[in-house]
């Protein structure tokens, strides 16, 4: 498979860096991690200058090489990441855009592509984290809405969020993959409580959500009631597929920094680190090949990753992990204090193999969807 730019990406590529190359000295300075209204501005400012100059639509509009061309160079850039624009521009989005109505797509993904509105995402629950479809958040019918009882958690930036993607159980008699519905919910409704979390990094992008009877619109139903599932596999599908592109990027370069910092504090001299880091650097360029592959494979079926992302994220998760272990023996005692590089990014390196979707649930995927090995009983 030749994975070379054609004409027409080169053509994409040079119009891209040169406009990234004017864009990025002209925004303000980052707020602090810890600030996330500020942040949320910051964000939402990046997206409008996407938006005003015509890149937004990359997310939705172009193909799927367009869009890992764009990731990658404005990762290569130091562009500012999605932050709080993670969940709508990178799952709810992509999943409204694939799955809803033509009025649904008209509401929710302008705003989104504008940096106007903010999506959370409420999958995971207290006891139905990796085993997702065991979800007990109930919505039931009243007229043209339903209402919703429940509790959610690790729903990222919903402390700022407007809107966010929601599954919930709506037949709890079906099979427990068949009785899930997938629902946009407006985070202004009464009856939502939002309790942020603090993660181990100080962090805190991520939150508890509390529903009480809470009413969504039924127009708010993306896909068929009961249909959720599949809805879902579709989220998860783009959450594995292409949202950790930048992230592949980034790491590349973290290992020439620690190739650099190694020579600078003379841990270059222990064979062992050059020799994890040359074969790390072997590892994330063939998680780069596999990242297009997978975009070639999306384009073919109509711009929806298929099961190629679960090996990737499986992967990914635990190259990430390695990555950052390996900076903590370039820094020595450094690799304690918080405020040295990588030392942040090494503890939150510790959620990539529950995020997303556990490491156990991708060899699950990996098994029987691919290699066609039969379920576990």
């Amino acid at each position: 498979m030749d994975f070379s730019d054609s004409p027409q990406d080169e053509e994409f590529r040079a119009r891209l860096k040169e406009w990234l190359a004017k864009a990025l000295p002209t925004l303000p300075p980052k707020p602090p991690p810890d600030d996330w209204p500020a942040r949320r501005a910051y964000d939402l400012g990046w997206q409008r200058m996407l938006y005003d100059a015509g890149w937004a639509q990359v997310h939705w509009d172009a193909s799927p090489t367009e869009r890992l061309i764009f990731l990658e160079e404005t990762e290569k850039a130091g562009a500012p990441y999605v932050g709080a624009n993670f969940v709508g521009l990178l799952h709810a989005g992509p999943t409204i855009a694939a799955e809803g109505t033509p009025a649904q797509r008209a509401r929710w993904l302008p705003p989104i592509l504008r940096g106007e509105e903010v999506w959370c995402q409420g999958f995971s629950e207290p006891d139905a984290g990796s085993d997702l479809a065991a979800l007990r958040t109930r919505a039931w019918r009243d007229g043209d809405h339903y209402v919703v009882s429940g509790s959610k958690i690790w729903t990222s930036h919903a402390e700022v969020a407007d809107w966010c993607e929601l599954l919930v159980r709506t037949d709890a008699e079906a099979p427990r993959h068949r009785g899930i519905t997938w629902l946009a919910m407006p985070m202004d409704a009464p009856g939502v409580t939002v309790r942020p979390l603090r993660t181990l990094a100080g962090s805190a992008e991520f939150a508890e959500v509390f529903l009480d009877e809470v009413r969504v619109p039924v127009a708010h139903r993306v896909g068929e009631e009961n249909d959720g599932w599949r809805v879902t596999m579709v989220t998860l599908s783009f959450e594995r597929g292409t949202a950790f592109v930048g992230e592949v990027v980034a790491c590349r370069r973290v290992l020439v920094e620690l190739a650099r910092e190694a020579r600078r504090n003379g841990r270059w001299d222990d064979p062992g680190v050059p020799r994890r880091l040359g074969r790390l650097n072997a590892e994330f360029r063939a998680l780069w090949r596999l990242t297009q592959w997978n975009v070639s494979e999306a384009e073919a079926s109509g711009g929806v990753p298929g099961v190629g992302s679960s090996v990737f994220k499986l992967r990914y998760s635990h190259m990430r992990q390695e990555l950052y272990d390996t900076a903590a023996d370039v820094l020595g005692d450094g690799a304690l204090d918080l405020d040295r590089p990588w030392v942040l990014d090494r503890l939150s390196s510790l959620s990539y193999t529950i995020a997303a979707g556990t490491s156990q649930i991708q060899r699950n995927i990996v098994g029987e969807r691919i290699l066609g090995l039969p379920k576990g009983r």
